[in-house]
């Protein structure tokens, strides 16, 4: 129990919210959960490693050893392994950097998975409309700690804005796009 002022909050924790949503989660198959981790696994940590070991291999004994010049710039593979990496880290970073920071390709990937994951663009707009919801009522929260009245436009507009929440809370389904329309109308990036 937190006290701040005359108010008192009971906050849930971490472990309690936990518990919560394993009711809402269900049984997913163990199969495919595996399929899934094994997927990440393998595409995430296994084939890069070995793409990496497969090209400074095939680049070094296909490409340096047959070129005198290039030879005396790497004369083993382990001198060669060791510049490109030292190289290699650094550019690939400011690469992935350039990519996330600097771009439009991370943001048009984004946009990508908000529009055929229906699961990522309901959480957006559950957020947006918590975060409206919430800004909203601390205004009327203000204003009454301050033994202000609400006036009836404010009242009314409460009263418009919790029908046209329900209203599209009760229209939207995972395969009506409701949620990907409220997203293009009401967010702005």
């Amino acid at each position: 129990m937190y006290k701040i002022n005359k108010f008192q909050f009971n906050l849930s924790s971490d472990i309690d919210i936990y518990e919560k949503n394993l009711k809402f989660v269900g049984k997913n198959s163990t199969g495919f959960r595996f399929w899934y981790y094994f997927r990440t696994g393998y595409a995430t940590y296994f084939a890069f490693i070995l793409a990496a070991i497969n090209t400074l291999t095939v680049t070094y004994f296909l490409a340096i050893e047959r070129f005198p010049a290039l030879q005396s710039v790497f004369p083993t593979f382990g001198q060669y392994v060791l510049i490109i990496t030292l190289i290699g880290i650094p550019l690939l970073t400011g690469i992935g950097f350039i990519h996330y920071k600097r771009t439009k390709a991370f943001k048009s990937e984004a946009d990508v998975l908000v529009e055929s994951n229906p699961y990522q663009g309901r959480n957006i707009v559950n957020i947006t409309i918590i975060l409206n919801l919430t800004l909203r009522l601390n205004e009327m929260m203000i204003k009454q700690l301050n033994d202000e009245k609400l006036t009836k436009e404010e009242l009314e507009d409460l009263s418009k804005l919790q029908k046209e929440i329900k209203s599209f809370l009760s229209e939207r389904t995972f395969y009506n796009k409701k949620d990907l329309e409220y997203l293009k109308k009401n967010i702005t990036i």
